[in-house]
C-alpha cells in the first residue's frame, strides 16, 4: 500500500459522478457524493490500512509539524532564501528607461536654452563645448499588497524529499516582497480583516514574516484560502499565492469582485506533484485536512488519466477566469525552484508598478 495519500476531493468525486471505473469505486464508508466535500477544496492527507489503523506515513509525520511554532523556526531559513533571490533579480533588471525623479543614473543629454544652472553637471560639460544635465530614471513608488493562502491544505506535501506548498508560498511572497522593497516599492501584508499591522523592529522583510507567523498561529476557520476584496484601496495592485482549492464558484466571485474595484491581481497557483498525477497504487483511504469526509478507494491507479484531465481541465478554467477579469495567473510546483515562477511574476509585476522589467 502507498505510504503517502491525498487527493482534492471535489476532483476525485467529480470522477465518480462522470462514471469512475467500477473497480475504482468508493466503498460505502467514503461514499461518492459528499456535500461537504463539494464545498470545499481541501485536501485529503492522511493515509490508513484498510482496518482502519494508521500506517507509518510521511503525511501522518508531517502534518505533525505544521504548528505556528514550527514555521516560526523555518520562517528564518525562508527570509534568507528570499533575500538571496530577491538579489539575483535585481542585478539582473532593468530600470525604466526614462527620465524622471529617482537616484538612478540614466544618461546625459543637452542642457536647453534657459536650463537652471543648478541641472548643469559641469563635470561632464568640461569634456565638451556643451553643456549636458544629468539625468536619473523615473521612480514611482506604489502599494502592492500580498495575500499567501495559510488554510490547512497549504500545509501538506506528498513527499519529504519537497517542501509544503505552504513554504513554498511563503518563499515566493517574500521573494517577491523583497525585490519590491529593493526597487522602492511599499509593500503590506493582506490578512482576511485588512492591511496587516507587523510588528515593530526588524527589517521589513522580517517584519512581513513575523506578520506570516502571527497568521498561521490564529484559528483555523481564520485563514480563508481567498483574501477580501471590500478592505482594498481602488486601483491597487495585490499578489495571490493560493493553491486555490477551493470551488470554482468562489474562485471566480472573489476575482468579480476584485476587478469591480478594481484591483490588478497577480495569482500564483501553488501545487505538490502528486495533486497533479495522483501517483499511488491499490487501495487508498483518504482522509480530508479541511473537514471532509474520507473516501476509501480499492484500485486508485484506474483513475490516474482521468484524473490528470480533469485536473488540466481545471486548471485551465482558473487560468480562463483569470483572464476574463483583467488579473494573471502563474503556475509553480513544489519541487522546482522558485526562480522559474519568479520570473514571468517580476515581469507581470514590472508592467504594473516602478519595478523595472
Amino acid at each position: 500500500m502507498a505510504r503517502s495519500a491525498f487527493s482534492p476531493s471535489g476532483l476525485l468525486r467529480r470522477l465518480f459522478a462522470q462514471g469512475a471505473p467500477s473497480d475504482a469505486r468508493p466503498s460505502a464508508r467514503g461514499g461518492a457524493n459528499g456535500s461537504a466535500a463539494d464545498s470545499s477544496g481541501g485536501l485529503f492527507g492522511a493515509l490508513r490500512t484498510r482496518t482502519g489503523q494508521p500506517v507509518s506515513s510521511p503525511i501522518l509525520a508531517t502534518n505533525s509539524t505544521n504548528t505556528a511554532s514550527a514555521l516560526a523556526a523555518r520562517l528564518p531559513g525562508l527570509v534568507l532564501q528570499a533575500d538571496h533571490i530577491a538579489a539575483t533579480l535585481f542585478a539582473g533588471q532593468h530600470g525604466q528607461r526614462r527620465a524622471g525623479g529617482g537616484e538612478t543614473f540614466w544618461q546625459y543629454r543637452q542642457a536647453l536654452p534657459g536650463e537652471p544652472a543648478s541641472h548643469i553637471d559641469w563635470r561632464q560639460s568640461a569634456r565638451s563645448t556643451h553643456a549636458y544635465v544629468r539625468e536619473t530614471e523615473a521612480e514611482s513608488a506604489q502599494t502592492v499588497f500580498i495575500w499567501c493562502d495559510l488554510s490547512p491544505s497549504m500545509a501538506w506535501r506528498s513527499s519529504p524529499s519537497v517542501p509544503e506548498k505552504q513554504d513554498s508560498a511563503i518563499l515566493i511572497a517574500l521573494a517577491t516582497a523583497a525585490l519590491l522593497l529593493r526597487n522602492g516599492e511599499r509593500v503590506q501584508l493582506l490578512t482576511p480583516t485588512g492591511p496587516a499591522i507587523l510588528p515593530p523592529g526588524g527589517s521589513p522583510l522580517e517584519r512581513l514574516a513575523l506578520g506570516l507567523a502571527q497568521l498561521a498561529s490564529t484559528p483555523e476557520a481564520k485563514r480563508p484560502a481567498l483574501p477580501p476584496s471590500a478592505v482594498l484601496p481602488r486601483y491597487a495592485q495585490l499578489l495571490v499565492v493560493s493553491d486555490f482549492l477551493c470551488a470554482e464558484d468562489a474562485f471566480q466571485t472573489c476575482l468579480h469582485h476584485l476587478a469591480g474595484r478594481p484591483v490588478r491581481t497577480h495569482l500564483v497557483q501553488v501545487t505538490d506533484p502528486a495533486e497533479r498525477t495522483l501517483p499511488y497504487q491499490g487501495r487508498v483511504r483518504f482522509e480530508g485536512l479541511e473537514g471532509e469526509p474520507e473516501i476509501d478507494l480499492p484500485n486508485v491507479q484506474s483513475l490516474q488519466q482521468d484524473y490528470e484531465h480533469l485536473v488540466e481541465a481545471r486548471n485551465a478554467q482558473l487560468a480562463a477566469l483569470a483572464t476574463r477579469y483583467g488579473h494573471d495567473l502563474v503556475l509553480h510546483s513544489t519541487e522546482a525552484p522558485p526562480m522559474p515562477t519568479l520570473l514571468p511574476l517580476h515581469a507581470l509585476l514590472s508592467g504594473q508598478s516602478g519595478m523595472g522589467s
